[in-house]
């Protein structure tokens, strides 16, 4: 597990990285329908801010000072479709998140070599504090973000996203959250909106299916996702995206 230091908690954001691609790109207008991060107003005015949108911008805010359009497999992402439609951070509430937004102005102001790289992992960098601040408000509603936002589900969480072919029970993962049997239940319920076991098969489906995409056998992808058999996984994964795991393989295999 990946902790910070002295804290004892847990990165929430850490399997994410991994498993899914973080890309973004500095655009001079962001297409509408797209996820698109801007970073907008003045520090002189006090309204400088980075501003998310899950669907993009029809109309880009005229205090716009640089624009990106996000792609973080946007489709097979959970945490993507957690999000709530937009997201504004206000700079003047992060030391780290004004810096690197200064540093992102800096670049895009200035012609210097490798200033299209630079922008762009600044652009990497605002998102992930972005998301952060997604994380640590939580939601309303039931679902990822109010689990990781919690301060003991986000534990359980944490264990099924790094670790999904563990043999995880209801007792292991109560016992990584610090909670009661019965408390834990309920509790994962009623702020992620469905079982713990349902989460865990979810989330192993979700990396089955990226496994699939890449090209890996469907044996060693059964294995690598915690299910006990090939079968078992076929069974799963056919009940789920309504085809059988081996045509997703094939439909990826070039005709000669």
């Amino acid at each position: 597990m990946i902790q910070s230091p002295g804290l004892g908690k847990m990165d929430r954001l850490a399997a994410f990285i991994e498993v899914f691609k973080l890309r973004i790109a500095v655009v001079s207008t962001p297409h509408a329908g797209r996820p698109a991060l801007l970073l907008a107003g003045s520090e002189n005015e006090g309204n400088a801010r980075v501003v998310f949108r899950l669907h993009g911008f029809s109309e880009v805010p005229d205090d716009v000072r640089v624009a990106a359009e996000v792609d973080f497999d946007n489709e097979t992402n959970p945490l993507m479709s957690a999000l709530p439609d937009e997201i504004s951070v206000a700079l003047r509430g992060s030391v780290a998140l004004q810096a690197t937004a200064m540093a992102f102005l800096t670049e895009a102001v200035e012609s210097r070599c490798g200033r299209s790289a630079a922008l762009n992992r600044l652009a990497e960098v605002l998102m992930l504090m972005v998301l952060r601040s997604a994380i640590d408000s939580g939601a309303q509603q039931p679902g990822l973000l109010a689990g990781l936002a919690h301060a003991s589900l986000h534990r359980a969480l944490v264990s099924i996203h790094e670790m999904p072919a563990h043999p995880w029970t209801v007792d292991d993962l109560a016992a990584s959250a610090a909670m009661s049997r019965s408390a834990f239940m309920s509790a994962f319920r009623a702020i992620i909106g469905m079982t713990p076991m349902a989460y865990l098969g979810a989330w192993r489906l979700t990396l089955a299916r990226r496994h699939l995409e890449a090209g890996e056998a469907v044996k060693l992808t059964a294995r690598r996702a915690g299910f006990g058999s090939a079968a078992a996984f076929s069974r799963a994964f056919s009940r789920t995206y309504g085809h059988a795991p081996a045509d997703l393989k094939r439909a990826r295999i070039p005709a000669l």
